[in-house]
């Protein structure tokens, strides 16, 4: 099915990421703030992004919430 993303790993990660920086992807979709399209743009650059390995060390040496995403992430926007 087009749009469709089937990695699980970089779904989870730009949920994380986000979470990290105290955005919660879920509410800003219910929102309106977040389109589908967006979202999936959102996930495949994390699944095409060959730094995505640190991203867990990133998010676990965070204290509290992070002001910004990592320097290396395609999210970072």
């Amino acid at each position: 099915m087009p749009g469709l993303v089937s990695c699980d790993g970089p779904f989870w990660l730009t949920q994380g990421v986000a979470q990290t920086l105290g955005v919660n992807l879920t509410d800003a979709m219910a929102s309106g703030v977040l389109d589908r399209r967006r979202y999936l743009e959102m996930v495949q650059r994390c699944e095409a992004c060959a730094c995505r390995r640190f991203c867990t060390s990133w998010m676990g040496s965070q204290d509290g919430r992070a002001t910004a995403a990592p320097e290396y992430c395609g999210n970072r926007d």
